[in-house]
């Protein structure tokens, strides 16, 4: 069973640092893209950061030169580094991931439950 696994959320300071980590584990084949959505209060879900297998990355216009996403292949693993924070960075985060579970099967997109993050003024 598919599990995405996400850690490092938390409470800073505006101007502050957070890494988040998300780690994909069982049964998985291959992945292809993974990445970091987020959700404020009565917004809709937007997508943070993404990158590709091969290390192409996409961002939102509105982190773009403050956060750094980045992945390990061989442990399953994406990364955020998130600097020079916002309150209006504050949200749930949510960590997701295409990926294959045998060979020549097909591609789904998995969700983690997601780790609150809140950038105070």
């Amino acid at each position: 069973q598919v599990q995405l696994a996400e850690s490092g959320g938390g409470l800073v300071q505006a101007g502050g640092s957070l890494r988040l980590s998300c780690a994909a584990s069982g049964g998985i084949f291959a992945i292809n893209d993974m990445g970091w959505y987020r959700q404020a209060p009565d917004k809709q879900r937007e997508l943070v950061a993404s990158i590709t297998s091969s290390g192409s990355t996409n961002y939102a216009d509105s982190v773009k030169g403050r956060f750094t996403i980045s992945r390990d292949n061989a442990k399953n693993t994406v990364y955020l580094q998130m600097n020079s924070l916002k309150p209006e960075d504050t949200a749930v985060y949510l960590c997701s991931a295409n990926l294959q579970q045998r060979f020549m099967g097909p591609f789904y997109r998995y969700w983690g439950q997601g780790t609150q993050v809140t950038v105070s003024s």
